[in-house]
This record gives structure tokens, sequence and C-alpha cells, in this order.
């Protein structure tokens, strides 16, 4: 008989806590990021106001991802260090019920998005070790946990699209405090990870080596470009559409038919992703974006048209995404690890969102918001061809 279960089935069971803390995250995303335009714009905030309002939580990815990975990696705790921005994530999200001074509510957003930064860069330290124990990157099981993330989004940008569809938006700051203490639950249901000290000091280092190294260089230039033209999406589509008359129901099925395609990428992308060269999926990805961001900008006022560009979520944004993270775990490994994941977060959302907020926020006031996801169809082409470059240099 055997002494226990199969290896494979303890590994799955293994990182339930990694799928759980995605779901609990991508909840409060789900909610969050496509509803605080509208919130703010509830509030009496215009469009300029908005779009640097927003652009606040990229404005921290700046700082804060490289901070807390260069304490995850100095003391090899991530998950110590995910329940400190977890649980104060939770306490400054009970300041957005009032707004006593105008300085007020920038203040909440600029710490509260200070912590919440952080938290996916330091889970995904810990799941690319983990799905990675066995040698090279496993995909399969990379997209099976964060499949999970997915669900979480889709479930809440539906539900909260109805429920603000019906009550306004009054119940904003309830649902910051909701979501975010699910995703405290789910921290602290995750066992204590850490970095053995000789596997520490074993590794190197140093980041700027690496980064000096050409293909390295490319890949974040693609990767700026790339999600630049997403933030576009991110910050303005749901301010876009309601401009155009879409419902708030209508707009949350928008949102919700980009993550479904999404979460089929992630449930079969072991199939899928060795088909193609890693540099290879990020030229088909960025392309892909380009058709995508001049459908939006062009073809808006056509339901189907705007279901066939969410679509593209699954290449666009999904597989995207698995391939920088597994290029970032080739590149940045062992004590690298947790820097190299939050220079992805810096450098791709948050100089692109910094720049996606502040332009996007000119660009929309001065020509309109259709205009905005023109300028993300250049932005995509030019990601198009800088991964061309890594694809040539040999990924």
């Amino acid at each position: 008989m055997s002494g226990g279960p199969p290896a494979d089935a303890r590994r799955v069971r293994g990182l339930w806590p990694f799928a759980a803390l995605a779901a609990g995250y991508f909840a409060h995303i789900g909610f969050f990021n496509p509803y605080l335009p509208l919130w703010l714009q509830e509030l009496g905030y215009g469009l300029w106001a908005i779009g640097l309002l927003t652009s606040l939580q990229s404005a921290t990815r700046l700082f804060a991802p490289y901070l807390w990975g260069w304490l995850s990696d100095r003391t090899g705790e991530p998950v110590r260090w995910l329940r400190v921005c977890a649980g104060v994530s939770l306490v400054l999200s009970l300041g957005l019920w009032w707004q006593p001074v105008p300085a007020w509510l920038p203040l909440v957003l600029l710490l509260l998005f200070t912590h919440t930064s952080a938290m996916m860069p330091l889970s995904e330290t810990a799941l690319a070790h983990a799905v990675s124990a066995s040698g090279g990157f496993d995909a399969r099981r990379y997209g099976r946990v964060r499949l999970w993330g997915s669900l979480g989004f889709l479930v809440t940008v539906l539900a909260a699209g109805a429920w603000f569809e019906r009550h306004g938006l009054a119940s904003f700051p309830f649902w910051a405090n909701a979501t975010l203490a699910l995703v405290v639950g789910a921290v602290w249901a995750m066992p204590r990870w850490r970095d053995p000290p000789h596997a520490r000091d074993a590794a190197g280092g140093r980041v700027w080596p690496v980064l000096r190294q050409p293909v390295v260089a490319w890949f974040f230039a693609s990767m700026f470009l790339h999600v630049l033209a997403h933030v576009f999406i991110y910050i303005f589509f749901s301010l876009y559409l309601d401009r155009l008359g879409y419902g708030k129901g209508v707009i949350g099925a928008l949102w919700a038919t980009a993550v479904v395609v999404e979460i089929a990428w992630f449930f079969t992308q072991g199939r899928w992703l060795p088909r193609l060269a890693l540099g290879q999926w990020l030229v088909l990805a960025s392309a892909l974006t380009v058709a995508r961001m001049a459908a939006t900008a062009w073809g808006a006022h056509w339901l189907g048209v705007l279901l066939l560009a969410q679509a593209v979520h699954a290449i666009g944004f999904a597989a995207h995404h698995t391939v920088c993270i597994a290029l970032i775990n080739r590149h940045f490994p062992g004590r690298l690890r947790a820097r190299g994941q939050a220079l992805y977060s810096l450098i791709g959302y948050g100089c692109s969102g910094v720049t996606a907020g502040a332009l996007g926020g000119w660009i929309s006031t001065h020509h309109g918001l259709s205009a905005v996801f023109v300028a993300g169809m250049v932005s995509a082409a030019a990601a198009t061809g800088a991964a061309l470059v890594v694809r040539r240099l040999g990924d």
C-alpha cells in the first residue's frame, strides 16, 4: 500500500494557499480598478484629476514593489511581508469613507497603493519558486494557480457592476473593506515560506549586470510599451463606455468577457505555450493588442466589436503575463527573484501606469476618450518592434 498521496497530488495541495491569495487579491482588483474612476467621477472629480488619482497606483509601483522585494530577498520571508502589507491595506481602506479635506483622499490612496502594489510581486516570488522546484518553470501548474485570481476578478467585476447599477456607488468603500478582509484571511492561511540561509548566501545579489544584458533591456522595453497600452484600458475603458451610453452592468460584462478568456487561457496554457518560443509569444501578444486598441478606438459603438476586442485579452494579457513571469524567472534566479518580480511591476505597471494616467488624462481632455486608445495602438505597435528584437536575440 502507498504510504501517502502521489507526489503530484501533494504538490497541487501545496499550492492552494497561493490560489487563495490570488483569488482574494484579484477579487479586490476586480471591483476596485474598473469602478474607481466612476466613483471618483461621482465625487465630482474631472477627467484630469481622475487620471492623476488612478495613476497613484502606478506611481507607488515605482518604489514600493522594489522596497518590499528587497526586504523579501534580504530576509527570505515573502509571506511575512505579505501579511504586513495586507493588514495595513485593510486599515487604510477604512479611510475611504471620509473626505474631510481635499488632500485626504489622495493621501489615503497613496498609502493604500503603497501596500497593495507589493502583494502580487511578493506572492509571484514565492509561487515562481514553488512551481520551479523540479527544474524549469512549470507553466501548467502556474496557470492552474493563477486562474483562481481571474475567477476572483470575474466574480467581483460582475457582482459590483450589478450592485452599482442598482444601488449607486456610495458603497464603494465597503467593497474595498470587504475584499481586503478576504485578502488578509488568505495571507494568514499561507504557511510561512522562507529561503534557507545557505540558498540566499549562495546566489548572487547584483541586479545591474542582468539589466545591462541586451535581451533583458529589450524585454523590459517591450513589456513597458505593451503594458502601457493595457493601462490605458484599465484607467479609461469604463469611463469611455459610460460616455458612450453603456450601463454599468454592460461595462461589468465586458470586463468579465476579458476575464473569462483569461481563465480559459491559464487553464490550458500548458498545452499551447510550448508551440512557440517565449519571444514569439511576446511578438504575437503585442501584435494582437494593436488590433484590440484599434477596435476599441473606432468600433466601440458596436457591442460585438467590443466583445471581440475583449477576447484578445487571452493572448494580449494572459499569455503575455505568463511569458513575462517565465522570462523574469529565467534571468533573475535565486536571490534576485523578488527584485526581478519587483522590476516587472515597477517598469511594467509603475512607469507605464504613471505615463498612461498623465498622458491619457491630457489626451482625453483635449482630444476625447477614443484618442486614448489610438495612443494605445501606437504603443502596442512599438512593443511589437521591441519584442521582435527580443526574439532575434534569443529570448
